[in-house]
């Protein structure tokens, strides 16, 4: 009598341990003159969106009168904080349809992390130094990453099978679904992308000279 539900087990068990096959998208991306383009925001879509998750933390710094990193991609549902490695205060906020806050920061103040739940860009300012600008891109799918200084990146663990690869960059000219491109990701192995997109113009208010006389509270 037993004989059937154990048998039932054991699949049960043996689908859940089964790996599924998974590959690896390497990316490039130059800007429109060919030259190596940082942070960019590369991500897969066509997959299954994940269930919900909890727990999942990142965090933004505010160094040396900079947001650090400048551009943050997370997972939507993601906890950031924002802590102050400055010797001065700082006044963080987004106007940003996807979450608007505003976040008043400083050495001597407790960590505050803020959710993210809604995907899109989230533009940072400090409403007292205006030069500051960081970005918050929040993502529905856990398939993405960022390029460095040699505009270069990668995506492991993909399942296998086709997506469509983005990119995303502050200074994109353009719609970001205009940057799709068909990947068709291997059971096993390498597949690599290459990105060439235009920029629009840097803006943001030149830094000043900062003295000693700028002190926190």
């Amino acid at each position: 009598m037993l004989v059937r539900p154990l048998l039932l087990a054991a699949v049960v068990v043996t689908q859940l341990v089964t790996p599924v096959a998974a590959g690896r998208v390497e990316v490039r991306v130059a800007d429109d003159r060919g030259d190596p383009l940082e942070d960019a925001v590369v991500f897969l879509a066509g997959g299954t969106p994940p269930p919900g998750r909890s727990g999942l933390r990142a965090v933004m710094s505010q160094r040396d009168r900079e947001f650090v990193p400048r551009v943050l991609p997370i997972l939507a549902g993601t906890a950031v904080s924002f802590p102050d490695h400055d010797d001065v205060r700082h006044h963080v906020y987004s106007f940003s349809p996807a979450h608007k806050f505003e976040l008043a920061t400083g050495r001597r103040q407790p960590d505050a992390p803020i959710v993210f739940d809604t995907p899109g860009v989230v533009v940072l300012g400090c409403s007292i130094h205006d030069w500051m600008l960081g970005y918050v891109y929040v993502l529905t799918t856990p398939q993405f990453t960022k390029t460095g200084a040699d505009g270069r990146a990668r995506i492991d663990g993909v399942p296998a099978g086709p997506w469509r690869a983005r990119v995303w960059h502050p200074r994109l000219r353009g719609a970001e679904s205009a940057t799709t491109q068909a990947v068709a990701v291997p059971a096993s192995g390498t597949v690599s992308a290459v990105f060439t997109i235009a920029l629009t113009r840097e803006w943001r208010l030149p830094r000043p000279f900062i003295g000693r006389s700028e002190r926190a509270p």
